[in-house]
């Protein structure tokens, strides 16, 4: 029997994709759909949120004090955490979004965003400054573009699945994340480190957390027709 060999990159490339990237998804209407909920918490004591020095167009950045937004814990769970189904092949519509991403102060809000593969992100700079948008993608074509101050919006597309890292290269401080997925089952943890997935059709799947400090953590969830299964999820360094 004739073996098929894969090239190394091949192979190297496959293994870091995430499986919900290499799943094929087909999106419709979902009967009896059940729904994920739960909080992600963040185990040990919480950091003190650490301030942001500002270096640069202080008259605009240097409004209000800044902290660094990478681990936010808020009543013992964690904000900004992204819960995502990866295994999942077929559910509720995948429909592309057009969603904003404001520069208002020096300061990317949200700090994390997510979207379906397909979607158009909004840049926004009312800060009348000049901005710079650097994207630091490999999946999608990455971008580096000057944003002035009489440029108010710039729109850019992201197509395939990956967590982008995107920063601005006039003002150092400033950071903020595109969680680009695979299938429409994606939240970002709230203020309260709550998060919801809903439309999911009956079965076991791989839920999965993302978060930019602290990685990754997933278990096996089984989801019944009409009914809401709760999950909790603790990460910590």
């Amino acid at each position: 029997m004739k073996k098929t060999v894969f090239p190394a990159f091949l192979v190297a490339v496959l293994a870091a994709m995430p499986l919900s990237g290499l799943l094929a998804y087909d999106g419709g209407a979902v009967s009896d759909g059940g729904s994920v909920s739960g909080v992600v918490k963040f185990k040990g004591a919480a950091p003190a949120p650490k301030k942001l020095e500002i270096t640069k167009d202080k008259e605009v950045c240097a409004k209000s004090g800044k902290t660094d937004p990478s681990l936010i814990v808020s009543g013992g769970n964690l904000v900004n955490a992204v819960v995502t189904i990866t295994d999942i092949n077929k559910g509720k519509k995948m429909e592309p979004q057009k969603v904003k991403l404001d520069q208002n102060g020096c300061e990317y809000k949200p700090h994390v965003l997510a979207m379906a593969a397909g979607s158009s992100v909004d840049i926004l700079n009312p800060d009348g400054i000049l901005h710079n948008v650097h994207s630091y993608s490999k999946a999608n074509s990455p971008f580096n573009m000057a944003q002035p101050k009489f440029k108010k919006t710039i729109t850019v597309k992201v197509d395939k699945p990956e967590v982008i890292n995107l920063k601005c290269d006039v003002h150092g401080w400033m950071n903020a994340w595109l969680f680009v997925a695979a299938n429409p089952y994606f939240s970002v943890t709230d203020n309260s480190g709550g998060f919801k997935l809903t439309d999911v059709p009956a079965g076991t799947y791989n839920v999965e957390v993302w978060h930019e400090t602290l990685g990754k953590a997933s278990q096996k969830v089984t989801v019944k027709a009409k009914a809401d299964t709760k999950v909790s999820f603790e990460m910590g360094k």
